[in-house]
């Protein structure tokens, strides 16, 4: 890691030996506002998360198909992280969201978050 990649991981409190993670949302929208909450997630919501919390990506989906059990929420976004823990990367999430907007068109009480810490390399076609 250079010099100037190392300060900049430093002032958004990620370390030079910082671990990968996929930071996996759920949500869904509130009752009658899935165009609004479709509009503030995609052209407000994920650059915010970005630009506050210094995660690399991110990108959402909507749920297409499923085999198995079923998925309780039709919206998934997900985020490329770094940080030193999984821990870390939730109390970052938490910390920034205060800079964020908030929008009541996303359902807050039924989202979920999950973080997974990347233990292999990404294999590509």
């Amino acid at each position: 890691m250079d010099e100037l990649a190392r300060e900049s991981a430093k002032l958004m409190g990620v370390s030079a030996m910082s671990n990968r993670y996929l930071v996996l949302v759920l949500t869904e929208p509130t009752e009658c506002n899935e165009a609004r909450f479709n509009e503030y997630y995609e052209h407000t919501h994920l650059d915010e998360v970005i630009e506050s919390t210094g995660w690399k990506s991110a990108q959402r989906f909507k749920l297409a198909g499923e085999v198995g059990e079923a998925c309780p929420l039709p919206y998934l976004a997900a985020y490329e992280a770094e940080g030193k823990s999984a821990q870390a990367v939730i109390d970052r999430l938490n910390k920034t969201r205060s800079e964020r907007e908030q929008s009541d068109a996303l359902n807050k009480k039924t989202g979920r978050v999950w973080v997974f810490e990347e233990i292999g390399p990404r294999h590509e076609g």
